[in-house]
């Protein structure tokens, strides 16, 4: 499997590794309630996901990639702008 990274154009998927979902991404000044929640009980559904992947083996860029958790169909890669 390919992946477009922005940098370095189409790269093979070992060169990548997953972080974690965008959503679960917690403010460092975030109350401990809400880490809580964004980190270890939010929604796993099947389909569209906005994830953090990075180019590790590559540019180590860290990268949004928006792929479909049941077919892993990857519809969207872009630079991680963070806030963004």
């Amino acid at each position: 499997m390919l992946i477009a990274c922005p940098y370095c154009g189409p790269r093979d998927l070992a060169e990548f590794t997953f972080e974690r979902p965008i959503a679960s991404i917690v403010a460092i000044d975030a109350p401990v309630d809400v880490a809580m929640q964004a980190l270890f009980t939010r929604d796993n559904p099947r389909g569209p996901s906005a994830e953090l992947w990075r180019h590790a083996y590559g540019c180590r860029a860290w990268l949004r990639m928006e792929r479909d958790t049941a077919t892993h169909a990857i519809a969207d890669v872009a630079p991680y702008e963070a806030g963004a």
